[in-house]
């Protein structure tokens, strides 16, 4: 034990060693002597320890004086454990609180020590190299190793006990949840099961409520979208979750069975109705739904019924719709139906689909997409990636020797492998579905609002499937099904006012004079419904002629090159918080993403 050591350890002024090991303290007020140093003495003094005799004759200060001290090295300890280098922990104690393990002296060949005799707790896990230096750095790094090795171990036998599913990891949650175990260190003692399903569920119920206050308050300032997405349980109920989107972010607000009012646009009426009203109707910017014909003519009944809200149909619906409309038509339909019959005789065949993969190098013919047209489109495009290998597969010798060879499906299978006419058909389709996809990709990410994007994006998908093809007869109806579509349900105000909104878009096409009537007429309807006051709307369009003309902060250097390299929502904090009325237009429109 160390002379400093035994200055700051107050329990030294109440006890004497009896041995030069420090095994044994005698104590000044009893008499006993305790065995197992100076850290069981301090709880001889204390008392309350059920393994040491209290003493007592403690006079009450010297108690309360002792417990004080050991609680707050306790404190520094569970601290020093979050530090990042295990030698930089401050163990001014460690001799007295631990019996220290006298080790006989190494010597080398020359005869000389190496070392000191004295090794730590961790030192008897570890065998220094002969001759290294620095070599503390090293025990510590497989110190932490083995220690999270250990603690990962542990976690992952609870997650397979429990059943957990194993992308539990991956929530942000997970990882708050480790810091905070690590930051109380050891002997944490696990919650229980009353715990968890009692008062902390209950506190988290009430951090929940805050985080919808928090975003209703921006529902009041700057409106809302009410998302009604329908799905069927496996039960086959219908049910619509409905959730509320703003820029604070979305908020899932509750689900309805509407299994007896899904096909009923009254009675979808009358769910939007009620949601509104929830919500409050001035809050509210537009009621997104799929294009079912029932929630078009409920659609309808809303706007006649609320003057400031829209009614939108969902663009990744409509887009999936096109998809629908186009697979119909020859001959994607037929290269779809052959795509179809070849991928199922193949993969409900475990022989064959081995062999397949033997040439293909383990590559499956599927690639699954959110939607149905969109996994038809991906797993024809997988096929055309597979064209050389499964024409080597077909006139293989193993093929030959097969009995899928000589079954009649086997060989319609193989024909339409070899035949030039299916890989013409998927190349048109995906010449003709590519761009489409992209747009899905668009509306149905969650990167960036895609309000402000979607009449650029139609427009250019459009470009690309023309420039495509030298033959306008190949995709003339398609441009018919794209406007159909487009025309009947996507061509909406609020699409064309986020066009305008879009500085990254807008300049460039006003400078070439290429923004539609249509669309300066849907930005202006915007403007009169969602403000209806007139003095406002007169501010808004004085202040649409300052950011046309890239006047005061829209001129700035940086704001032409952000123009491009920032998307519309990185960029409105800077420039169109100089024109209050835009910037509250542009946050009941752009932000709205759907």
């Amino acid at each position: 034990m160390s002379q400093s050591s035994k200055e700051k350890d107050p329990a030294w002024q109440y006890g004497e060693r009896t041995n030069e090991k420090n095994i044994n303290v005698v104590c000044k007020f009893c008499n006993k002597i305790t065995t197992g140093g100076i850290y069981r003495f301090k709880y001889h003094l204390i008392g309350g320890d059920r393994n040491v005799t209290s003493c007592p004759k403690c006079p009450p200060e010297v108690r309360e004086e002792i417990k004080n001290f050991v609680e707050k090295k306790k404190e520094q300890k569970n601290q020093m454990v979050h530090q990042p280098m295990v030698a930089n922990l401050d163990d001014d104690d460690d001799d007295d609180d631990i019996e220290e393990l006298s080790l006989p002296t190494k010597r080398g060949r020359d005869g000389s020590s190496h070392g000191s005799s004295t090794k730590g707790p961790m030192d008897c896990y570890f065998s220094k190299k002969p001759g290294a230096k620095g070599g503390g750095k090293d025990v510590q790094k497989i110190a932490k190793d083995i220690l999270r090795d250990r603690a990962v171990r542990a976690f992952a036998r609870w997650v397979y006990d429990a059943g957990l599913p194993f992308n539990c990891v991956n929530y942000d949650t997970f990882g708050d949840f480790i810091e905070a175990v690590g930051q109380y260190g050891p002997g944490m003692k696990p919650p229980t099961y009353h715990e968890i399903r009692g008062p902390y569920l209950n506190k988290e119920v009430e951090e929940t409520n805050k985080i919808v206050e928090e975003h209703k308050v921006v529902w009041n300032k700057y409106g809302c979208s009410i998302m009604m997405d329908k799905w069927t349980a496996r039960t086959g109920k219908m049910i619509i979750n409905v959730l509320v989107n703003s820029p604070r972010g979305s908020l899932f607000l509750e689900s309805i069975d509407a299994s007896d009012s899904s096909t009923d646009h009254i009675k979808m009426f009358t769910l939007f109705q009620n949601t509104i009203e929830k919500i409050g109707p001035s809050k509210v910017v537009q009621v997104v739904t799929d294009n079912a014909s029932e929630n078009k003519k409920a659609g309808g009944m809303i706007e006649g019924a609320y003057k400031n809200v829209y009614w939108t149909p969902c663009a990744a619906h409509c887009i999936n719709l096109m998809f629908g409309d186009i697979f119909r038509e020859k001959p994607f339909s037929t290269v779809f139906g052959q795509g179809v019959r070849l991928h199922s005789y193949i993969s409900q065949r475990p022989l064959l689909l081995n062999m397949m993969r033997r040439f293909t190098m383990q590559k499956n013919l599927v690639k699954p997409g959110k939607t149905r047209f969109a996994t038809a489109f991906l797993t024809l495009h997988s096929i055309h990636c597979q064209k050389n290998n499964l024409r080597k597969m077909v006139t293989s010798e193993e093929w030959s020797k097969s009995k899928f060879a000589k079954e009649s499906a086997g060989k319609e299978v193989a024909r339409i492998i070899l035949s030039y006419s299916f890989w013409n058909n998927v190349l048109h389709a995906l010449k003709i579905g590519g761009p489409l996809v992209k747009v899905l990709r668009l509306v149905d990410g969650e990167q960036k609002p895609s309000m402000g994007y979607l009449y650029e994006a139609m427009d250019r998908a459009k470009e690309t499937i023309q420039a495509s093809f030298s033959d306008e007869q190949k995709y003339a109806k398609v441009f018919q099904i794209i406007d159909a579509r487009w025309d009947e349900q996507l061509h909406r105000p609020l699409h064309a006012a986020g066009l305008i909104l879009n500085s990254s878009l807008f300049y460039e096409q006003h400078e070439k004079n290429s923004l539609a009537k249509e669309v300066w007429t849907g930005f202006h309807q915007v403007v009169i419904k969602l403000n209806p006051d007139e003095d406002l709307q007169e501010k808004i369009v004085d202040q649409l002629a300052i950011y046309k003309a890239a006047e005061g902060l829209f001129k700035l250097r940086l704001a032409i090159k952000q123009r491009t390299t920032k998307s519309p929502g990185d960029q409105v904090f800077l420039y169109f918080i100089a024109l209050t009325s835009m910037y509250s237009l542009y946050l009941l429109t752009l932000e709205h993403f759907f």
